[in-house]
């Protein structure tokens, strides 16, 4: 290792920024950091389920330039080959780089050809382009109503899909939008999952919350429908069920976006790490945070908490010190329905279970869920607070920024979550 290690980032997600930007909060100039990035600026995903409601795009990316440059990093704008972790070097398109400490954060991608038919005739929520084709579905869906034609929107989670959240919040969204264009009436919705609860991975609170906003809303909800392919105007499940639509909107299963041969891995590329330092197993110097990684919940919130693990232990190993923290799954959400918001703060522990690897600690006292017009507040104020740091080279969770952020969250789930 030379004077000053060199630790390179490879992705520019949720992950990859907060482990960059902490390890230079850490550290400040004992260490030389470089950022690799397929694209120069910062997508805040979770705010891309307005964009089919009339948000713009571009409304949701934070340009990299200024704060990398603010915080001395070294950019790359490349794409990820391959990995070495001896000798310890990573394969750009464009050349090769070292490193002393490597974090991967490259992210997660899905797969609709898994389910047959589905690429071909379901709307696919997951990039700003996809969200504009819905866009345009759900437009020429209210045009047809207003003509008089009953029309029939279906949504669908099938097995593998990691973040079943964001399609339960563009369903309840487009309920709630479809009353407000005067249509939803003449509009059936229909929402059907391959899990046993609804938003199982959250546990039973969050089940009993959506079950009761479906039956509010008149939304026909189906549990454990495992779907097994998709054709004009029908859905085929294992149970022998079939559901017919006109608009069918699906999240599909999920993949990691790049895999590495040299890194332990499951059958969906995403690596195996060590729970608490998010370090590859088998490799010294090589974390990994966010999707990229093993832990069954691909999610924003969580994925900086892995990239705040990554990079305490790496600043600790460098600074010769005690790591301070280390991974502590707790997920936490405010769920959009346009009309009021459901907020979820989940304690999360690991199993022996390789089928159910994590379960919700409700032994904890911090499960929380709340539902109120007032969580919309919430959702906006992070959807201002993580693009804001991030544009400006910090880490989410440090300073007083996030302290005073973070009292108004517990202030706010006290009040109005139990």
């Amino acid at each position: 290792m030379g004077a000053r290690p060199k630790v390179v980032v490879l992705g520019g997600g949720f992950g990859g920024l907060e482990a960059t930007f902490y390890l230079r909060y850490k550290l400040g100039d004992r260490v030389d950091l470089t950022l690799v990035s397929d694209r120069d600026y910062f997508l805040f995903k979770p705010n891309t389920i307005y964009i089919p409601f009339g948000e713009d795009p571009e409304s949701f990316k934070v340009p990299l330039a200024d704060a990398v440059k603010r915080k001395n990093i070294e950019f790359i704008k490349d794409v990820v080959r391959g990995v070495e972790p001896q000798p310890r070097k990573v394969g750009l398109g464009t050349r090769e780089i070292g490193y002393d400490y490597l974090v991967v954060a490259t992210g997660a991608d899905l797969r609709p050809a898994e389910i047959p038919g589905l690429q071909e005739h379901a709307v696919t929520v997951w990039t700003p382009e996809e969200m504009l084709r819905l866009r345009e579905a759900l437009k020429k869906l209210v045009e047809e109503a207003r003509s008089g034609m009953r029309r029939r929107l279906l949504f669908l989670i099938p097995p593998n899909n990691r973040c079943s959240g964001p399609l339960y919040e563009m369903c309840l969204m487009s309920d709630t939008w479809l009353r407000r264009q005067g249509v939803r009436d003449l509009v059936d919705i229909t929402w059907t999952t391959f899990e046993a609860g609804f938003i199982q991975a959250f546990g039973p609170r969050l089940d009993t919350v959506v079950a009761a906003e479906f039956e509010e809303r008149g939304i026909k909800g189906f549990k454990g429908f495992v779907v097994t392919s998709v054709e004009p105007g029908v859905v085929k499940y294992q149970n022998g069920e079939t559901r017919e639509y006109d608009l069918l909107v699906s999240f599909p299963p999920y993949i990691a976006k790049e895999t590495y041969a040299t890194l332990p891995s499951d059958d969906r590329g995403f690596i195996h790490v060590e729970p608490d330092s998010r370090r590859v197993k088998g490799q010294a110097c090589v974390f990994v945070a966010g999707d990229a990684a093993d832990f069954p919940i691909k999610q924003a919130f969580l994925a900086l908490l892995q990239g705040d693990a990554a990079a305490e232990h790496i600043a600790a190993e460098i600074m010769g010190k005690a790591p301070q923290l280390k991974f502590e799954p707790m997920s936490m959400c405010v769920m959009e329905e346009f009309n009021r918001a459901t907020f979820a703060q989940v304690p999360l522990k690991y199993t022996d279970d390789p089928l159910k690897p994590v379960t919700v600690a409700t032994e904890q006292g911090n499960y929380k869920v709340g539902v109120s017009p007032m969580w919309r507040l919430g959702k906006k104020l992070l959807g201002v607070y993580a693009p804001w740091r991030f544009g400006h080279g910090e880490p989410f969770h440090a300073g007083f920024t996030w302290e005073a952020m973070d009292m108004g969250l517990k202030v706010m789930a006290k009040l109005m979550a139990e």
